[in-house]
């Protein structure tokens, strides 16, 4: 059988010759021959099945140690197309969760900037009562952006069917020790489909405002909203709540939603 030598082989697999001689030290790939005069290396090319799985394993995070014990379980290319899938489906969270800090780390950024520089119009109203099927939970406040989408997906998966019943997307929002208490779901009149709850919110009076464009961008808004609640003498009353009036296109550029914040106007207490 035909044998290359290492140089070869390394071009043949696209890797380096300092990779293949250390795959060769820890007995993961070793030479076909060796010369014993020269100490040359050769390979056969039947090797560059072993080592496409080697480099592909490795680029999927597995230890050198781990790509050693499968591959003395013969993986199956399906069995590798398998754990490519659940790779990329956890690196795609990764860069999702890395997206939405950066977005929030801007979105500071641009509230530093813009202190004391706007005058937002804002509402004062009664925000009727509202029965929800809903997801609730407790994350994190820095993560919240990530848990929300997923949240509604689940509950509209279950009014999917029922006509009219994603017209009216809310969440609300309340941070406590342990995270953020939020709520997701669809204004309905309904029993709560599988996997959803029964969520009643109260009638309340809350300062209003709205906020255009992406959510990415909707703690500034959030922030002005608060700002001008204290500076006008009124307490915060209940969580927060987002209607999103329109939440249509992907890129969220023509998104629509109307911020409420329970208030009462009794006199604040210091804490």
């Amino acid at each position: 059988m035909a044998v290359v030598l290492i140089s070869e082989f390394a071009r043949l697999g696209q890797v380096s010759v300092r990779m293949l001689r250390h795959y060769d030290a820890i007995g993961l790939l070793s030479p076909s021959h060796v010369e014993s005069s020269s100490g040359y290396r050769s390979y056969s090319p039947d090797q560059l099945q072993t080592l496409n799985r080697i480099v592909a394993l490795k680029d999927l995070g597995f230890t050198l140690d781990q790509v050693g014990r499968l591959l003395r379980d013969d993986l199956e290319a399906g069995e590798l197309r398998g754990m490519l899938r659940l790779k990329r489906a956890q690196l795609e969270n990764e860069a999702r969760a890395v997206e939405t800090r950066l977005a929030a780390v801007e979105a500071r950024l641009r509230m530093i900037e813009r202190e004391n520089t706007m005058s937002p119009d804002y509402v004062v109203k009664t925000v009727p009562s509202m029965r929800l099927a809903a997801r609730t939970g407790t994350v994190d406040a820095d993560r919240v952006g990530e848990h929300i989408e997923p949240m509604f997906e689940a509950v509209a998966a279950g009014l999917r069917d029922v006509c009219g019943s994603l017209s009216t997307p809310i969440a609300t929002y309340a941070e406590t020790e342990a995270g953020v208490d939020v709520v997701v779901g669809y204004a309905y009149g309904g029993p709560a489909p599988a996997g959803t709850e029964v969520v009643e919110l109260p009638a309340v009076t809350a300062v209003c405002g709205v906020h255009l464009g992406p959510m990415a961008r909707i703690q500034e808004s959030w922030q002005e909203l608060h700002r001008w609640v204290i500076n006008n003498g009124y307490n915060f009353a209940g969580p927060s709540r987002e209607f999103y009036v329109r939440a249509e296109s992907d890129d969220q550029a023509d998104w629509v939603t109307e911020l409420q914040q329970p208030v009462d106007h009794a006199q604040r207490s210091e804490s």
